[in-house]
Formats: C-alpha cells, structure tokens, sequence
C-alpha cells in the first residue's frame, strides 16, 4: 500500500526529511507532510558566513532565515537541526562559481548548490537519520514510472517552475527526492502558510545569490581571483579594438548595457576571451547560435542516452532559465555530445546549463541537460551576421 508519497507504508512509520531554508515553500512542504501525519525532521543547512547578511533582504539561508525555519519548526511540532556545511558549500559552490566567472562563463550556482550540497551531502545525511525521503520545496514534480523508478516534470506553476535547476539531478536521487509543491501555485503556498498560521506566510521570496549579500558578486570573485578583474580591450567581431574594460567577470553574454562604448547602432557582449581578457561586441544578430557543446550531461530520460541517441534525438531545450524550451536535435560527436537548435537562439553563454525536455510547455518531462562549454553559429547564421555588421563597424569605427 502506497502512501500519498508513493512510499510502502503508513504516514506516521514513514520518516520524511524536509529541507528548511526559512522560507515559505519548504516551510509548507514541512507542515504539509506533518499535517499527513508523517515523521517529519527538518534541516537547515549553515552555508556560509550569514553575519553581513542578516539584515540583506533577498538573500536566502542567512542568520535571519535559520530564525525563521526553527520557529516554523517549533510552530508545527517537529525536530529541527542546523548543519554547518559552510566549508562543503564554499569548495563546491562558491570556489567553483569564482573558477566559472574567471574563465569568461556565466556560472549558475543554484545548480551546483542542489547537485553536490542537497542532493548528494543533505540526502546522505537524510538516509542517516533513517529518513525514507527527503522532501523540498521546489516547484518541480516527479511522477512514478511504470517500472517504479521516478520521472522529473515541471511544476504546474510555469512562473515558478524551477526544473531547470535541477536537471543534474540523478536517477538515484530522484527516487529519494519528494517535491510536494509541484502541483500547486505560489498563491496556494502562500494561502497554506496561513491556514497553518506559519509567520513566513508572507515574507519575501529570496531573489539575490545566498552567499552574495551585497548583491555585487565581483567583491567575492575579486578576491578569490583576482586576475578575473584585470583589466583588458573591448574589441569589434573583428579584433579592432574601441574601447576598454575593468575586468571580463562585468560581462555576460547577450549583455547591452554598461560597455561604455558610444555607437549610432546597439552593441552586445558576443564572447568573453578569458586568455586575452578581450570583450568581443557585435550587432544583435552575432548573439544568435546554432550549435552548442555540451559537458557533464546528465541523463534522465528512457533507457541510457549512448544507446537511444542514434543519429540524434529530438528534444525541446532551455538554454536560460527565464527562456522557453526550443526544438533542438541532440547528437553524439566526437566524444561528447552536442545540440542543434532548430532556429537559434541569442545569448547562448558558457557556463549556463542547457536543459532537456520532451515538450515544449506544460508539465514536460525532464529528460536531463548539460553545461555549455561553448556556441557557435552556422555558415547562413554568420554570413546573416556579416551583412549586419558592415555599416555598423563603419559607425563604430568613424
């Protein structure tokens, strides 16, 4: 016999570790899972040195959220534990955020954060505690599979969907993993938090990197590496040099605002030359990119990928968590493994995760992704690129 978490056995035999980061969604995942009648134990995890951010509004887990999750702990009856992985977190996530920003990508942290902090440490310390789950509050859902194994869909809520911050998520794990809030909306959580008269009912969704608490991630990039600050040209598609900068980790890929640069026509951040510390710019039509190359892909769909990749799959894919999934082939070459998007797509950055999905809207499954290693464009894209870019150089230029 099932319970409402496709687990054997009864609620109240059944131990459920909930992630507490102080905010409403886990705090309504706890009370929701006590309120069923299940063992609940909530954790909270001390990431890094909350001290300068406690007064910081829109920074998540600081001194100000532990607060909030032992309060809503005591509120709904259940043990609760702070566990200090600041020394895991600052290996695993802040270094290699730094090491992403030096080499020109645009890391995702959050990313990294759920697959080696959550979803690997806090799920070892959940089956310690004999927990026969770990429950969060994202809003993403997973189904049962026919075999009894576990599929990862959106949420119901396509505004708060957070699917493509865990596409690294394993089989493994996700058959460890429960994410009560897939099927509902903001509001409704919103609503819970009240019935359960919990204080986060309405505070503020966090919005800022949890270990930046001044919002200005260079501070901590300067110091952890400071060659990622030096100076260096910005430079046209053509290596002409029209301007300088104060450090390739201001630029992002697609970026428009702030080159300093005066133009008659819009310029936008087309790479970032970690080597050479160039800023390459270029007209809006030298962002659009139909390959990309992929590393540490992780697969969740049917069967294992080198065997039902073929001559390529058809997939929709999501190369920014705030874009829609695209139609897109993936294919094996030359050892790893490489999209194709069927009409391009702009601003494609290293470092950003490339999501796979079986659909491109509603409650599509998961089927994996991978990080961007590297863009590129075809020969009609480029050649698309050189007729825009002609008068636009001469403005450029003088």
């Amino acid at each position: 016999m099932l319970n409402s978490l496709d687990l054997e056995g009864r609620p109240e035999d059944t131990r459920i570790v909930v992630a507490m980061s102080g905010g409403v969604d886990s705090s309504v995942t706890a009370a929701l899972l006590k309120s069923q009648g299940y063992d609940v134990v909530g954790i909270t995890l001390q990431l890094y040195d909350h001290g300068a951010a406690t007064h910081r509004k829109g920074a998540c887990c600081a001194g100000r959220d532990i607060h909030d999750a032992r309060n809503v702990a005591e509120r709904i009856g259940i043990p609760h534990y702070v566990l200090d992985y600041e020394s895991r977190f600052k290996q695993s996530v802040i270094d290699n955020f730094a090491d992403s920003y030096a080499l020109g990508e645009t890391p995702v942290p959050c990313i990294e954060c759920n697959r080696s902090v959550k979803f690997r440490d806090l799920l070892a310390t959940a089956r310690e505690l004999g927990a026969q789950a770990l429950a969060t509050g994202h809003y993403v859902a997973s189904r049962r599979l026919a075999d009894g194994s576990r599929s990862l869909v959106c949420a119901a809520d396509a505004d708060r969907d957070q699917s493509y911050f865990l596409f690294a998520t394993t089989r493994e794990q996700l058959d460890f993993l429960r994410f009560p809030l897939g099927d509902m909306t903001k509001p409704q959580t919103r609503e819970l938090a009240r019935r359960f008269d919990l204080e986060v009912a309405d505070k503020q969704d966090s919005q800022d990197i949890c270990f930046v608490p001044t919002g200005r991630y260079t501070d901590i990039i300067g110091r952890l590496k400071p060659n990622a600050i030096a100076p260096g040209d910005i430079v046209d598609l053509d290596g002409h040099v029209i301007g300088q900068h104060q450090g390739i980790v201001h630029f992002t890929v697609g970026q428009r605002k702030g080159l300093g640069i005066a133009s008659g026509s819009p310029l936008y951040v087309v790479k970032l030359d970690a080597a050479t510390r160039r800023v390459v710019v270029g007209p809006r039509e030298a962002l659009r990119m139909d390959r990309i190359a992929l590393r540490d892909v992780n697969w969740i769909g049917d069967g294992a990928l080198d065997r039902v990749i073929g001559e390529g799959i058809e997939i929709y894919v999501r190369v920014r968590s705030t874009r829609a999934p695209q139609p897109a082939w993936l294919r094996a070459v030359d050892g790893g493994y490489e999209v194709e998007l069927v009409a391009g797509e702009e601003g494609v950055s290293p470092g950003q995760a490339c999501v796979f999905y079986d659909a491109p809207s509603g409650q599509a499954r998961v089927l994996g992704g991978g990080f961007i290693r590297s863009a590129s464009a075809s020969r009609a894209t480029r050649a698309a690129t050189r007729d825009a870019l002609a008068p636009l150089a001469e403005a450029v230029r003088g």
